[in-house]
């Protein structure tokens, strides 16, 4: 009976966890994070501050999990992305998951808040973020690698590298595009490097 009642209590924890992070994202995606009171999100899920302060203690910690939503939300992204019939399926896959996040560029938003957490060592964000990182291109060298093995791609190539600048061009352009207030054309000029990308790595003439 205490393990049934112990395993109830957390399954419960767990879905009042979740009702925040979806309260906590509609919040941060459509009014801003800044502008977002935790009474707010709170009182969408029908607890207390101090109740959602159990769960995420301070607001910091709730943009890092929303943050960690997002991370796992690309990698799944990414892993369903089928074969293109041609083209590079790693570049392919990143330029999905880009457009993707442009119909809710509130995470966008997010994401290059989170980067400047991240970007101080003590920080949570920290940890995340670069573990992140190294997934996204262990992953995407990994994508890139197979087409080497069919014959797509040049096999001369530091892959590694490739993931990470491309990795690096993509979110630079997200910041980019966050600084311009969304009115530069963040797809098109992902578009024009990956298009010069492709042909500098296929094998096809």
């Amino acid at each position: 009976m205490t393990g049934r009642t112990k395993t109830g209590s957390y399954a419960v924890g767990r879905a009042r966890r979740e009702a925040i992070l979806d309260a906590a994202t509609a919040h941060f995606i459509h009014a801003g994070y800044a502008q977002t009171p935790m009474a707010q999100i709170a009182a969408d899920v029908g607890i207390t501050e101090r109740g959602l302060l159990h769960h995420f203690p301070s607001k910091k910690h709730l943009l890092l999990a929303v943050a960690a939503r997002r991370f796992d939300f690309a990698v799944q992204w990414v892993a369903d992305v089928p074969e293109p019939s041609e083209g590079v399926r790693a570049l392919q896959a990143l330029r999905e998951l880009t457009a993707h996040f442009l119909e809710k560029p509130g995470l966008i938003e997010l994401f290059v808040l989170g980067t400047s957490e991240a970007a101080e060592r003590s920080s949570p964000a920290y940890a995340l973020y670069s573990e992140q990182y190294e997934r996204a291109v262990i992953d995407m060298t990994s994508d890139f690698l197979r087409d080497v093995d069919s014959g797509m791609l040049r096999s001369d190539v530091d892959y590694t590298r490739l993931a990470k600048r491309c990795i690096a061009v993509c979110d630079g352009l997200q910041l980019q595009w966050v600084l311009s207030g969304g009115t530069m054309d963040l797809l098109d000029e992902l578009d024009s490097y990956l298009d010069e990308v492709a042909v500098s790595i296929t094998t096809a003439s």
